[in-house]
């Protein structure tokens, strides 16, 4: 549409004009999509960082919560292992110490 209105300007050099204004148009869109393409490269590099980061961050939580686990474990092995011997005086001591405990939480929180 644009063309054709272009080349019936002026004779010759319609033509000539059309061209000249589509290769400033082209262009002014090739700057506008390597604007584009800069950003997007920035933008991904950017996010490739932040995974790096993320992954060694994951990398050490699990560590923490393998290391964790373990000592989780060996803690209710020696408990299983009291369980089993029998030593009702060490569950007495325990109840005992948890029920003042909660007492002085009780007396902390009504006089407070």
């Amino acid at each position: 549409m644009r063309r054709s209105y272009m080349a019936n300007q002026g004779g010759g050099y319609g033509y000539q004009d059309t061209s000249q204004m589509l290769e400033e148009e082209n262009q002014q869109q090739e700057d506008e999509l390597k604007g584009k393409v800069k950003a997007l490269k920035s933008l991904s590099i950017d996010i490739g960082f932040e995974v790096k980061e993320q992954n060694k961050m994951l990398t050490k939580m699990d560590d923490d919560f393998e290391s964790s686990g373990g000592l989780l474990g060996k803690t209710m092995g020696r408990l299983k292992a009291i369980t089993n011997a029998g030593h009702w005086k060490i569950w007495l001591y325990i109840a005992l110490f948890a029920l003042f405990v909660f007492f002085m939480c009780w007396v902390i929180v009504r006089f407070r």
